[in-house]
């Protein structure tokens, strides 16, 4: 077990000695100063930020325009659908009074025969 631990802190000493020699070496061969440096990220941070505010700008639109259509979508459907009702309802009322009618029909022949 004891094996095991200083594996780990030897691992972990040589992964910091080589991030800080990695970073004074990137230091020392930089083909700018730290100021030129901080300008161009300040920049690419703001063009970063203008691209995203179009990308959300475009899927804004993007998903509005897909509300837009999902409701017309769901109008038209509303529509069919109270359409679809009242011609259904037409129909039964039809079929009720065929129904009333031969129902009639039969008592008139019953009275008939019976009396």
């Amino acid at each position: 077990m004891e094996r095991s631990g200083n594996g780990v802190v030897t691992g972990t000493l040589l992964l910091t000695a080589g991030a800080l020699l990695g970073a004074g070496v990137a230091l020392l061969l930089a083909p700018q100063s730290g100021r030129d440096t901080r300008k161009d990220l300040a920049r690419y941070a703001k063009k970063a930020g203008r691209k995203a505010e179009g990308v959300v700008g475009e899927f804004s639109e993007s998903v509005s325009e897909m509300v837009d259509a999902v409701g017309e979508k769901a109008e038209g459907i509303l529509g069919q659908g109270k359409d679809l009702a009242y011609d259904a309802k037409k129909e039964l009322i039809g079929v009720l009074e065929e129904g009333q009618r031969k129902l009639e029909k039969q008592r008139t022949r019953l009275e008939k025969l019976i009396a």
